[in-house]
């Protein structure tokens, strides 16, 4: 039986329907608004783990090229690996999510929303968003949903809800909103320095058209919802608990308190390693040493939002607005463009800029469309950066951290018709305890500088915490440069980058329902506090671009007129070839006739850019050319001032004295200044020498 519910918005109707296809899944929905489309399963696992403390669930967002009536480029006509996007959508539905289901359920969870009909004009990501917490809240599978997303344009001061891809053109500020009927749980997006006011209201317009989207799923679940599988929760209880929080509460008093995460490591284990040996007897036992290390966690859990609410001080020691110590050092490296290592307590990136031309712009094909990227960002958290042993892979929080910083940087970035280089940042986590992202950007920031790049302005960030207690949280800190141990104790994570004058990119995750707005503009503003404080650092190791490095290639860019294109390239593209390899250069031409000229050195790139000019413009009267002689005669020389364009330097225009043979002045070869003195009524060039000469010495 098929199953739907509607939604009107606008013109158009947001449609969620069951029953018709996908039937064999836990859970299926198909959703659809405009000529956009998702197909969303779920499915459990038969199989029931018990004693689980996570949520093994996996989110396979994918889209297919048929659904924009495309067939994938390539030698190989199928649709590989995810794209860096598919996974960004995935780690969108993920987050709201998995908070919401049980661990006791004890089944692996696999999400797979496809978008199978796309039609360039409304984002499929939002509707793949409600989609998969449709086919969730439908299914036998244990879910405290639904939620839903919203995207929040700031168009011309006006807030728009889910804009089309062409209103987020012109957007301001662009973030997607998730979150329940209770509140938002996760922000994420990017803007062109807006206010943390504006930020805020962004909030407040989501939160209507979220708990509307929860609710028609609700209409769903009442029409066809499936009785929910039992849960696998364990009927043990840890023997001996009181006496083991009593004997372990004092050691971790002093072990987690500790000034560095090595130290504070150290003791913490060695601490646990006490309690085990006085009773290792029960712990032999594999639940019940589960229910220990449960029981461990919770104590430094509660110890540390203690001292944080009651006494204002973190674990290494700092006040809840205070600021890990900062260094900044620029061209650490002797190669590269440009480089920058920048430290906040422990957390540590290697960031370095390389430039590149526009050959090497990251193209991007997919649903959407072909199109190029200019500015890169790639980040890599390599496993010795936690002093772990692990394999060098990029995984989605590579590709999520890297975006994060890429987003925060670009609105500051130069337009390529301002700096015509391809622009990629790496940054390379070298240590990492705290927000290695929020790292990413000042490091990234720094190391653009160092190469020469000409940003708008300088952008920093920082990452927020917050610790709240009771139902209405009555008692609340708000936490400055949390590190990791403070992100996974508290209640929110907030990462906010931006410049001196607004906000350029963010991403949250709440933890708890319902954060009022005293608490989110009290944390805007104390994350304001922060990014101030860290670019005035930052402003005293580099304030502004370098000269760029003579190891990066000189780019030239000129305008021609388009119809002159042609005749630059010449037929077979003979013209252009020759041109490049007379001069080691490689020229790249735009149909709106901008032509960009990439040497090794700046003289190769000039040459080049003369005989471009050569080919595409009309010899002027009155203007001095650099010709070459290219025939003697006994009347005069034959001199060649631009590609394919020669005139005549009279025996009686090489001198002021008498001239007895051309050779005695010239040679062929030659390159000689000479002056355009006239085009005749058939089109041929009169030079002089003289006339070249004088007005040379005279300059």
């Amino acid at each position: 039986m098929v199953n739907r519910v509607t939604y009107k918005i606008g013109n158009e109707e947001l449609i969620l329907e069951t029953g018709k296809i996908g039937k064999q899944a836990n859970g299926c929905v198909y959703a659809q608004f405009g000529g956009a489309a998702i197909v969303a399963t779920v499915c459990a696992s038969s199989e029931v783990k018990e004693g689980l403390d996570f949520v093994p669930v996996t989110v396979e967002y994918n889209e297919k090229y048929y659904a924009a009536g495309k067939i994938p480029g390539g030698f190989i006509k199928r649709e590989g690996r995810p794209k860096d996007k598919e996974i960004l959508v995935s780690r969108l539905i993920d987050r709201p999510m998995r908070p919401l289901f049980e661990p006791a359920f004890g089944r692996e969870i696999q999400i797979v929303p496809t978008c199978v009909s796309s039609d360039g004009v409304n984002p499929p990501d939002i509707l793949a968003v409600i989609a998969s917490s449709a086919a969730v809240s439908i299914s036998d599978i244990p879910f405290h949903g639904p939620v839903a997303a919203c995207r929040v344009a700031y168009i011309d001061n006006n807030y728009v809800i889910n804009p089309t891809f062409q209103q987020q053109e012109k957007a301001q500020l662009e973030i997607v909103v998730a979150g329940t009927k209770d509140g938002f749980t996760m922000v994420e997006g990017g803007a062109n320095e807006v206010s943390e006011d504006v930020m805020l209201g962004a909030l407040e317009q989501a939160q209507g058209f979220i708990t509307a989207m929860c609710e028609l799923q609700e209409q769903l679940v009442a029409k066809c919802g499936k009785e929910k599988l039992p849960l696998a929760p364990l009927n043990v209880e840890l023997e001996n608990k009181d006496a083991i929080i009593a004997e372990a509460t004092p050691l971790l008093e002093k072990a987690c308190f500790q000034d560095s995460k090595i130290s504070r490591g150290k003791a913490i284990a060695e601490a646990k390693k006490q309690v085990v040996e006085n009773h290792a007897e029960q712990l032999a036992d594999e639940i019940q040493k589960k229910l220990f290390d449960a029981c461990f966690d919770d104590i430094q859990y509660n110890l540390l939002r203690k001292s944080i609410l009651d006494k204002g001080v973190r674990i290494d020691g700092r006040k809840c607005d205070e600021i890990r110590p900062i260094t900044c050092e620029v061209n650490v490296l002797p190669r590269p463009h440009g480089s920058a290592l920048f430290t906040r307590g422990e957390t540590q990136s290697l960031a370095v800029c390389t430039l590149g031309t526009a050959l090497d712009a990251q193209v991007l094909d997919d649903i959407d469309g072909e199109r190029s990227e200019n500015f890169i960002l790639h980040y890599n958290f390599p496993p010795y950066s936690v002093g772990e042993v692990g394999r060098l892979t990029t995984g989605r929080r590579e590709i999520g951290h890297g975006n994060l910083a890429r987003r925060s940087l670009a609105p500051m970035i130069p337009s390529i018709s301002e700096f015509p280089y391809t622009i990629r940042v790496v940054s390379e986590i070298m240590e990492s305890n705290g927000s290695s992202s929020q790292a990413s950007t000042c490091g990234g920031c720094l190391a653009l500088l160092a190469a020469g790049v000409p940003m708008k302005k300088m952008v920093a960030g920082i990452a927020m915490g917050l610790i709240t207690e009771g139902e209405h949280y009555e008692r609340y800190q708000i936490l400055s440069d949390i590190l990791g141990e403070e992100d996974h104790l508290g209640d929110m994570d907030f990462k906010v980058a931006g410049t001196k004058d607004g906000i350029t990119g963010f991403q949250m995750d709440i933890k708890i329902a319902g954060v009022t707005t005293e608490i989110m503009k009290k944390a805007l503003a104390q994350a304001k506090e922060g990014r101030l404080h860290i670019l005035s650092i930052m402003e005293k190791c580099i304030d502004k671009p370098q000269i760029i490095s003579p190891y990066a290639p000189k780019i030239l860019s000129m305008k021609i007129a388009p119809d002159k294109i042609g005749a630059l390239i010449g037929p077979g593209g003979k013209n252009i070839k020759a041109l490049c390899a007379q001069y080691g250069v490689t020229i790249n031409t735009e149909d709106d006739g901008t032509v960009q000229i990439y040497g090794k050195t700046g003289k190769s790139a000039e040459e080049a850019r003369l005989a471009v000019k050569g080919i595409c413009e009309d010899p002027e009267v009155g203007t001095i050319y650099n010709g070459t002689v290219k025939r003697i005669m006994e009347f005069g020389a034959f001199v060649e001032i631009l590609p394919g364009k020669e005139g005549l330097c009279h025996i009686s225009k090489l001198s002021r004295q008498r001239v007895e043979k051309v050779t005695d002045v010239l040679k062929e070869g030659q390159q000689i200044p000479v002056k355009l003195l006239e085009v005749d009524k058939m089109g041929r060039l009169n030079l002089s020498y003289i006339d070249a000469l004088e007005a040379q010495q005279k300059n």
